[in-house]
Formats: structure tokens, C-alpha cells, sequence
């Protein structure tokens, strides 16, 4: 039995409160953060313009029109306006285009310093790498004003530079105006008004990011850390298309930028259980383009400090809810009110929550189906059954919810699984740690004509099984193989065996009774086994979600590791996670992932382990049945 989604509270298609005005001609919206205006890509349905649409039709209008005349980046919260009639749009086009629409802008910084409280910023725009734009300053601009340039991680955007092609290049940029005034300061950190003349890309964020002012939460142009980029579109101001008469939209400036110039750490569960419910229910928001695309029915709805809730996250399968609680102990400083934490999640409307509690080392964990650690019946509402199928991008895989900290299925993998899919058709797989299996299932449904699954618990093999079955898997051509990965690969390679395409996937740290593993320490001598039996040509995806391990060091590894297997890199291209598992701000994703491809090798693989490798029996299997990735 595949459980539904209970979408109907947790993701309406639109919620009527954003809707700030409306009238025969206009309708004016307060969009949140983390929507885009309209779809970025054609199968996205998240957009909104694409909700607002169907709020619509579901209210009775059945062509529900809307014209489009400005847009909003994702990250930007605030007033976005759409003609509800054809024949309004030539009106407000004329003011769009002619610059007489009045915009006004909110905008976080830090550094403030001793500027005027008031001035104008003045540019020339041009593209600059990764998406970002350069700012160059004007003649008679302000002196602090700098180029801006899409920033590293941790570093501010901004230094002294050209754009490509010299100053008389730059000159020929897009002409950029914004006028600024200083709303309120508390200390280091203030609020600006912006209110700018034109309108190019990234306009604002350039600009600022130039004269060493980066948006809070914005790390392309290197501004300091927040839960959010934090710029609003307060107030539009244009003359009503049908009367002529002046008109005001006004959104109300987000809590986040009160709390971010406050700097005083905020405890989130400090509000109680209303509080916590209305953190999950926005977190929840950020979801509606998985939960409503109809194929998927597993999918985490808070993500920790990503999502505001520190040291809590909960998955959502189906009707029923996991709510995992990481680090110290209860009632320990920094640990989350477990009670608050679960009836918060059983306000949401599932028909029953369990829990898992996560210490923050796992080695405590001597038994990880304890109840001490997981209760095998839901704490709230009712049990799901003992074994019950998800659905992730159409396809079924077995979970259970009641048995030890993990339940069959690592979540974070999801689009991982989905690029499995795309690249699987005609090839033969290898799936090293595979656990239940769940990269194989996608690997067969794209359309792999072998696969290999390899891990050292029998357990964790029959459910790959079960999976396998559920699909019609050929189990001739698609084979479990109950084994230490680190032996099985010198085999495999002294066999003479090669796979079109490789999945690494192992847990952070393992033990065995004979053996140990631990990423930070393994991972490179791991990968060299596995690029050695990769055939030419081929890809390997290499995933760690060991927080020790940063995403350039995790590079470095697979770098050195083709290197002592003879494979010649032709790409190596970094992944991005799944919508639902946002990074903590100024953080890492927790997930790094890379899809390799290879060229021809530059000498036939030997047989012999790759100098300095460790022999060692993968010690995937307790790890995976304690949930320790």
C-alpha cells in the first residue's frame, strides 16, 4: 500500500493571505522567499505564477489570466503585481517600461560605518562568471565603490578589478541607479531603503556588494550569513490602469530582518509549541514543488538549522511524520523541548509521528533499536504499518518506520537517484554500501542492462530484494552480493571486471567485528578500488555526507584517487542537494556530491592495490542499521 501525502493543510496551492490587493485589472501579492516568480524550468510547477494560477481556477476563474510585468528574484521577498485583465496591460507596461513605477526596497548590511545616511549609487553593469554581475563605478560615483564579483564561500565580494576587456569594455555595461537612505542601525548592522532607477539583474545586490555594503544571506556576492537573503520589496507605487489614480501596495517588512539587526541569538523554541508549529509550517512552504509533483511521497520537511530549528529534522512518509533529534540529551543545554518538538509536528495533520533520537556520537549506540533511541511504535497518533512503500520520482521503495534509526531510505539521495536514472540506460552498474539497495532501483528503471549490488549485510541485501522484485528486476541480470566491498573491488579488478557506471555511498564511520572505516581517513583508498574496475569512458558518483570532510578536500581525494588508478578525469562536476535539505547559513551542504567521468585510462589496471591502500572489509553493514551514514 503506497500511504497519500496529506497535502491539503501542509501545501496549499496558494495561501490567501499573500494576497495583498486585487481588483478586475490588478492583483498584488506578498511573495515569499524561496519562490520564484515564474517556473524556471518548464516541468517546475512551484512558481508563482504558476500557483497563483491554479488558486484561480480553483476559486471559480477558469482562464485565470495573469500578465507578467515584473519579477522578483527567488531569494527576494515582497510585492509583486500582475494584470488580472488584457486590457490593462498596455497601461502598466508603458509605466514599467518608462521607469514612473516607484519601487522601494529593503536591504540588510553590515559595515555601515561612518557613511551618509543618504546618497546615490551609480554603475555600469557586465556579466560576470557563475551568474553573478560586475558593478563598475561611474566617474563621480562614490569612491568606496569597487567591482563586484560573485564571491567564494566565506569571502566578501568586492577588490580592486576590471571587468574582461579593460575599463573601455566596462563603459559599455548597463547603466545602474539606486538611491539609498539608512533606515535604523544597531551597531555593526543596519537597514537600508533602496529605491532604484533601473532595473537590471542583481541590480541592488551588485551595487551594494561593490561599495562593500553585501545583502545579508547572500553568498554569491559575499554577504554575511542569514537564514534568508534578506531584501524585501516593500512598496510599489504606479497610477491604477483603469482610473489613473495613484496607487500604494505595501508589504510588511519580514520578522527575519528584525532579528538579524537585533544580533542577539534567538532561541527558536523559545515560543512554544505554536512557535515551533509555525517554523515547520513555513519550512514545510519551501517543499510544495516536491510534495505537489505527484510522484513522490517521501520527503524531508524540516532540515534543521537550514530551516531554523536547530538539532531537529522531520521526514515526511506519507501520512506519518520521523522527527529526529540530534546532539546532547534531553534537557541539556542546546538540545531541543522533545515534547514541544512533537506536538508541534503532530499539529501539522499527520496521522502519526515517531521519533529517533540521534547522540551526537554514534558509538554510544550499542543497540540502535533501543527505545531509548527508537521507539518502534509512533509517540503521537497512530502506527504506520510495520512495512509500508514510498514513492520518490514514481518509483516504490519499501520503508519502515518503527524499526532502529533508519527506515530503508536515505532521503537526501533523491535527485542523486534521479541522475542515476538519467544516465543508467544500456549500462552496467556497480552499487557499492547499496543498503536497501535504493540506487539500484533507479539504475534498473533507467534502464540498466546489469547491476551488481554490494554490501556485507545480509539483512539490508533481502530488502534490496524486495525492492528489486517490486520493479520486475531481472535477478539474473541484476545480482546482491553479500560482501566486504574493499576485498570484493581487489577481486573484481583482478577478474578483469568493469562497470559503465559506479555508485560510492558509504557511511561516515563503520565498525565490524573486524574492521573499521572511517570517510575522512578511507575514502580516497576506497575510490582508487573502484575508479580501477570503472571501464573507459565511464562515471563514478562519489557522495559523503561526513561534515569533517569540505567539498574541495573531497575533490582533492577523487582527484589523487583516479590519479593511483591510471583514470584520466575528463570531468568532474560538483551536485547539488535536494531543495529539502537546506545548508546551514554560512555553511557547507552537509551532502557532498560528485559525478565523475573518466577517459581512457593511461595504463591497464593493475591488479595489485593502489599504493598506500589498506586492505580492509567495508564496515558498512552496522553502521547502516544504526542510521550512521
Amino acid at each position: 500500500m503506497i500511504p497519500r501525502l496529506p497535502l491539503s493543510e501542509l501545501f496549499p496551492d496558494f495561501h490567501p493571505e499573500w494576497i495583498l490587493a486585487e481588483d478586475e485589472d490588478l492583483i498584488v501579492v506578498d511573495k515569499p522567499a524561496f519562490v520564484s516568480t515564474h517556473a524556471p524550468e518548464p516541468d517546475r510547477l512551484d512558481d508563482v505564477v504558476t500557483r497563483l494560477r491554479a488558486f484561480l481556477r480553483a476559486r471559480g476563474d477558469d482562464e485565470a489570466y495573469l500578465g507578467i510585468h515584473q519579477r522578483l528574484d527567488r531569494d527576494t521577498s515582497g510585492v509583486l503585481l500582475f494584470t488580472r485583465r488584457r486590457e490593462a496591460n498596455a497601461a502598466v507596461a508603458r509605466q514599467f517600461e518608462g521607469r514612473t513605477v516607484q519601487k522601494t526596497y529593503v536591504a540588510a548590511v553590515a559595515g555601515f560605518g561612518e557613511r551618509a545616511p543618504r546618497g546615490t549609487l551609480r554603475h555600469r553593469l557586465v556579466p560576470a562568471p557563475g551568474g553573478a554581475m560586475r558593478a563598475i563605478a561611474e566617474a563621480g560615483g562614490p569612491r568606496a565603490a569597487r567591482p563586484a564579483r560573485a564571491a567564494r564561500p566565506g569571502k566578501a565580494a568586492g577588490g580592486v578589478g576590471k571587468a574582461a576587456g579593460g575599463a573601455g569594455k566596462a563603459a559599455g555595461g548597463t547603466l545602474a541607479i539606486t538611491h539609498y537612505r539608512l533606515l535604523e542601525r544597531r551597531g555593526d548592522r543596519a537597514l537600508l531603503e533602496l529605491r532604484p532607477e533601473t532595473g537590471r539583474t542583481h541590480q541592488l545586490r551588485v551595487q551594494l556588494a561593490a561599495i562593500g555594503l553585501p545583502i545579508a544571506g547572500d553568498p554569491l556576492y559575499g554577504g554575511p550569513g542569514a537564514a534568508r537573503l534578506l531584501l524585501h520589496a516593500a512598496e510599489l507605487r504606479l497610477d491604477h490602469p483603469a482610473t489613473g489614480a495613484p496607487v500604494a501596495f505595501r508589504a510588511r517588512l519580514p520578522e527575519a530582518f528584525a532579528a538579524w539587526l537585533s544580533a542577539a541569538p534567538a532561541d527558536p523554541y523559545a515560543g512554544g509549541v505554536a512557535a515551533v508549529e509555525r517554523a515547520m509550517r513555513e519550512a514545510a512552504e519551501r517543499r510544495y514543488g516536491v510534495a505537489r509533483a505527484g510522484d513522490t511521497t517521501a520527503l524531508r520537511l524540516v532540515h534543521g538549522a537550514g530551516d531554523g530549528l536547530p538539532s531537529v529534522s522531520v521526514d515526511l512518509y506519507g501520512e506519518h511524520l520521523l522527527v529526529s533529534l540530534f546532539g546532547a540529551g534531553e534537557g541539556e543545554p542546546g538540545a531541543p523541548p522533545r515534547e514541544i518538538v512533537l506536538d508541534a509536528a503532530h499539529r501539522l495533520g499527520a496521522k502519526g509521528v515517531y521519533l529517533k533520537v540521534r547522540p551526537k556520537h554514534a558509538s554510544v549506540i550499542v543497540d540502535a533499536r533501543r527505545e531509548e533511541f527508537a521507539p518502534r511504535h509512533a509517540v503521537r497518533g497512530q502506527d504506520a504499518p510495520d512495512e509500508l512503500t514510498v514513492l520518490e520520482h514514481g518509483l516504490p521503495y519499501k520503508v519502515r518506520l518503527g524499526d532502529g534509526l533508519s527506515t530503508g531510505i536515505f532521503l537526501d539521495q533523491r535527485e542523486n537517484r534521479r541522475r542515476l536514472r538519467e544516465l543508467a540506460g544500456g549500462a552496467r552498474v556497480l552499487n557499492l554500501f547499496a543498503y536497501t539497495g535504493a540506487f539500484t532501483v533507479a539504475a534498473v528503471a533507467g534502464g540498466a542492462r546489469e547491476s551488481v549490488t554490494v554490501d556485507v549485510s545480509r539483512g539490508a541485501l533481502a530488502w534490496a530484494r524486495d525492492n528489486l522484485d517490486a520493479i520486475g528486476a531481472d535477478a539474473a541480470a541484476h545480482v546482491v552480493v553479500e560482501a566486504d566491498v574493499f576485498p570484493w573491488l581487489k577481486a573484481a579488478a583482478q577478474a578483469g571486471q568493469r562497470f559503465d557506471l559506479i555508485v560510492i555511498d558509504p557511511p561516515s564511520f563503520a565498525t565490524t567485528k573486524k574492521s573499521r572505516f572511517s570517510a575522512a581517513s578511507d575514502f580516497g583508498a576506497l575510490a582508487a578500488f573502484a575508479f580501477r574496475v570503472l571501464a573507459p569512458g565511464g562515471r563514478m558518483l562519489a557522495c559523503t555526507n561526513h561534515r569533517g570532510i569540505a567539498r574541495a578536500k573531497f575533490r582533492r581525494h577523487l582527484h589523487e584517487a583516479a590519479r593511483e588508478a591510471g583514470c584520466d578525469v575528463v570531468q568532474m562536476k560538483d551536485l547539488p542537494d535536494p531543495v529539502d535539505f537546506p545548508s546551514e547559513p554560512g555553511a557547507e551542504p552537509h551532502l557532498k556530491s560528485v559525478l565523475i567521468t573518466v577517459g581512457a585510462p593511461g595504463a591497464s589496471a593493475p591488479s595489485a592495490p593502489p599504493r598506500g591502500a589498506r586492505e580492509r572489509p567495508a564496515a558498512e553493514a552496522r553502521s547502516r542499521r544504526r542510521g550512521g551514514r
